[in-house]
């Protein structure tokens, strides 16, 4: 394996899915839902881990994708949303590289390196990461701070 972390956001790091009425909002373009998302793990934990990795030269990424509901202005809020979501949550962590891209682009061909960790809640994108990346490996969000803890 590569020295590359990589995060979905949605169901991953943030619980979208636990913000009330999370679908319908999406589907009206509001993009609030992506900033009112609670966290799914110690933040706190996961950013001190990620800065401990990152100075023993991992790179750390977030792959995640735009609302399936789409316009250019609605994709600058979500994103804009996303970044500030991120900043509050992770506001220590210096990302290598961050990809918020159309809904369902795969993910393997976003990251710079290639054959790194990816951490999804989706286990089709999680066998397209490995698919596509043979070198790689990808776990659930379940197993972030598990697996990050094992990481030299």
């Amino acid at each position: 394996m590569e020295k590359a972390i990589y995060f979905d956001m949605d169901g991953t790091l943030a619980n979208l899915y636990g913000v009330e009425g999370w679908l319908d909002k999406l589907r009206n373009y509001d993009a609030s839902p992506f900033v009112e998302a609670n966290t799914l793990l110690n933040m706190q934990a996961l950013a001190h881990r990620l800065n401990t990795l990152q100075k023993n030269g991992y790179t750390i990424g977030i792959i995640s994708w735009l609302s399936m509901e789409s316009t250019a202005e609605y994709d600058e809020e979500v994103t804009k949303a996303k970044l500030d979501w991120l900043s509050i949550h992770l506001g220590s962590v210096k990302f290598d590289e961050i990809h918020i891209e159309k809904y369902g682009t795969r993910k393997s061909t976003l990251a710079q390196v290639k054959g790194g960790l990816l951490f999804d809640d989706n286990p089709k994108i999680r066998k397209e990461w490995i698919k596509n990346n043979p070198s790689g490996w990808a776990c659930s969000e379940k197993e972030i701070l598990i697996v990050l803890e094992q990481l030299k």
